[in-house]
C-alpha cells in the first residue's frame, strides 16, 4: 500500500516537473512575452515569474528525488522469493493418462565385420 502511494506521488511530481520545465524560458525571456504583454504586466510581476517557476521546479525536483529514494528503499526491503513460480499453482490433470507397457527395443541383426583395408591394394581398378 505504501509503495503505491509513493508511486502515485512520484508520477505526479514527474508530470509537474516536466510541465514546469517546458513552461520556463531561457535567460532573458519572461512570462509576459509568452502572453503577449510587457514584463510589468505579466502574470507574476516583472521578476516574480522566474522566482516562482524556479522555486516550484526545485521543490518538485526534491519531491521527485525523495520519492525515487523511497521507492528504492521500499522495493529493496521486500522479502525475496525463492522461486519465480512461487505462488503459482500448477494445473492438476483431470486423470492420469494410461500408457501402454513399454517393450524393450529389438536388437539389431548382427552383420559380419568388414574386411580390413589392404594398404597395398589402394588402387582403383580400371
Amino acid at each position: 500500500m505504501l509503495e503505491i502511494f509513493i508511486l502515485v506521488i512520484h508520477v505526479v511530481a514527474a508530470a509537474g516537473l516536466i510541465g514546469l520545465v517546458l513552461l520556463q524560458h531561457g535567460k532573458g525571456a519572461d512570462m509576459g512575452a509568452a502572453f503577449g504583454s510587457g514584463a510589468s504586466g505579466s502574470l507574476f510581476g516583472s521578476s516574480g515569474s522566474a522566482n516562482f517557476l524556479s522555486r516550484t521546479t526545485a521543490v518538485l525536483a526534491a519531491v521527485f528525488f525523495l520519492t525515487s529514494m523511497g521507492l528504492t528503499y521500499v522495493t529493496g526491503h521486500k522479502p525475496q522469493s525463492t522461486s519465480v513460480m512461487e505462488g503459482h499453482k500448477p494445473e492438476q490433470p483431470a486423470a492420469p493418462a494410461q500408457t501402454p507397457p513399454q517393450t524393450p527395443p529389438a536388437k539389431p541383426a548382427q552383420t559380419a565385420p568388414a574386411a580390413p583395408a589392404d594398404s597395398k591394394n589402394n588402387e582403383i581398378p580400371k
